[in-house]
């Protein structure tokens, strides 16, 4: 298994057996930089690559789902200008949402919180600040940004989040050890639409659609028009190919909230 774990006891047993090797032949510092530079390879794509699980499990899609089920999920929100048209989007389309909320913006809209909560959509955990220095946090400051979001979330809608979402999906030893502490469920997706770096929404559109099967994990932002634009033709798409969108919880049969 591709993990960090096993990279790095793989990338030590080769280096102790290059270090043997050196004993006996005139083995070239190349080599070594070349192991290096592969376990910093791996590692790096891994970090940044949520889906492969390299540094902790998560639930990035539900493979060989017999049901006709996506879970659309929103990360960033709420935001006063483009939670409300999304909301309003999945009301008339039936669909339910899952929505990572950073615990700042949380506290700026308590009534947009509500009302995701009132209409029977799920809220998840996306750090308080979303920093972009959140990568390089130690244990205790990434245990911090969850904790004072779980804190800020449920002293609106009184119900103690399960569901985290790490900034950008990057994970490394720290989030690991943090999340083993807080005991939260990691979300990934396998569909990223990229809609906060695209700007042709017919773009966002196919890439979402050419990989959608069922038990898949959509990555969408409530932060900017073009989601919305997008995910009204996406609602329409799932109509007409008796796709059903629910919560990550309920694709997943896991607990959202303590």
């Amino acid at each position: 298994m591709l993990n960090f774990k096993n990279i790095n006891v793989l990338t030590f047993i080769l280096f102790l057996g290059l270090l043997l090797l050196s004993q006996f032949f005139n083995i070239s510092i190349f080599f070594f930089i070349v192991l290096f530079l592969a376990w910093l390879t791996l590692t790096s794509i891994g970090s940044f690559t949520i889906g492969w699980n390299y540094h902790l499990k998560a639930f990035n899609s539900k493979k060989n789902h017999t049901k006709n089920q996506v879970a659309i999920t929103f990360d960033d929100g709420p935001n006063a200008e483009f939670t409300p048209k999304i909301l309003e989007l999945l009301k008339a389309h039936h669909a339910k949402a899952t929505f990572f909320c950073i615990g700042k913006h949380a506290e700026q809209q308590p009534e947009l919180v509500q009302q995701i909560t009132e209409e029977g959509h799920t809220i998840g955990n996306h750090t308080y600040t979303h920093s972009d220095f959140f990568d390089f946090y130690n244990k205790q400051n990434v245990i911090a940004e969850i904790k004072n979001t779980n804190t800020t979330i449920s002293s609106i809608i009184n119900k103690k989040m399960k569901l985290f979402r790490p900034p950008y999906g990057v994970t490394n030893p720290a989030i690991t050890k943090a999340i083993k502490h807080t005991k939260h469920h990691v979300i990934g997706w396998n569909i990223r639409s990229l809609d906060t770096i695209k700007k042709d929404e017919e773009d966002i559109f196919n890439r979402i659609t050419k990989n959608i099967k069922p038990g898949a994990v959509i990555l969408l932002h409530d932060s900017q028009e073009i989601t919305v634009r997008v995910l009204e033709q996406l609602l329409l798409f799932l109509q007409k190919n008796n796709y059903q969108s629910v919560t990550i919880d309920t694709l997943f049969n896991i607990e959202a909230y303590a």
